[in-house]
């Protein structure tokens, strides 16, 4: 992922800060995307830091009683309501810096609510999804974070279900519609940018949201060697753009002059690996389309709308 340097018994990411706040030891599946997320982004998180997690994949693996990955302030949020804890601990501690963290079930489908919430009402809090596109915890079974075509345990392919049936929710695009200042996608592939976007997102006045694809190694069936590559691949065929929005400006961060085929990223991945051609060529299709949209919304000087 990265040049890295050995030192005190951890790994140092170069050209990030040293001090760890999500320790090694933990239960995370080997190559686990969210976990390589977890440790980046905390390297963002300033002083004075509460963080608000959802329960999920990286509840469950870094807070295994009586131990504990986390090296500050912390709660255990319900499924649904990481974003309406994270307000009201906003509301009782104002000079604090509050994060919630969930992954793509926590945030696409049970806790959307909480988090509209939390957006509309205008709450200072940067919320990072850690999307593993399905409920990897509790056993594989399909999100509206799931890609279309993709098998997961309530998804198989079949004779009546090839796949998950239906697109993925847009839902960086519907923060950015609640007139928030600042809207990001991200991937641990490009760790400094990954940082760079949880500090702005922090700092920001006002709700921030970080969209952060995070490779599952059993969900996404991939080799645990492989969580990088494909997070460069994603982002290399246009399958998960990355951008900002800041203010309500659209702007693409990596801009491709000529994407790879949609096939480099798929082929890696067992959840796809039954597909037919008419498939992998409406997947492809739908990259095209929606890839093609965001770079319209930079060269047409686009604004959302602000609250």
């Amino acid at each position: 992922m990265a040049r890295c340097l050995w030192q005190g018994g951890e790994q140092m990411i170069a050209g990030l800060p040293e001090k760890e706040l999500f320790a090694s030891g933990h239960k995370a599946c080997a190559g686990c995307g969210s976990a390589i997320v977890m440790r980046i982004v905390t390297k963002a998180f300033p002083k004075n830091t509460i963080v608000c997690q959802a329960t999920g994949c990286m509840e469950v693996v870094s807070t295994l009683y009586p131990n504990t990955a986390w090296q500050l302030p912390w709660i255990h949020c319900a499924f649904e309501n990481a974003a309406a804890v994270a307000s009201g601990v906003k509301e009782a501690n104002p000079k604090a810096n509050v994060v919630a963290i969930a992954g793509d079930g926590g945030t696409f489908d049970i806790g959307f609510q909480a988090l509209s919430g939390m957006l509309e009402r205008g709450h200072d809090i940067c919320y990072i999804l850690y999307d593993n596109e399905a409920y990897m915890n509790t056993g594989i079974q399909r999100s509206a974070g799931t890609p279309k075509h993709a098998w997961t345990t309530t998804t198989p392919y079949g004779k009546l279900i090839h796949g998950k049936e239906t697109w993925k929710k847009p839902i960086a695009l519907i923060a950015a519609a609640h007139g928030i200042p600042y809207v990001a996608t991200a991937s641990p592939h490009n760790w400094k940018d990954l940082h760079r976007k949880v500090s702005k997102a922090i700092a920001v006045k006002g709700p921030a949201f970080v969209h952060v694809i995070s490779p599952c190694v059993i969900g996404w069936k991939i080799r645990s060697d492989m969580t990088i590559e494909i997070c460069k691949l994603a982002v290399k065929t246009g399958f998960f753009p990355l951008y900002e929005i800041v203010d309500g400006k659209f702007t693409m961060t990596t801009k491709l002059t000529k994407r790879l085929p949609v096939t480099e990223y798929l082929k890696h991945q067992g959840r796809f690996k039954d597909l037919n051609k008419e498939e992998i060529a409406e997947i492809q299709e739908h990259v095209d389309l929606r890839y093609n949209f965001y770079v319209s919304l930079e060269e047409k000087g686009v604004l959302f709308e602000r609250m």
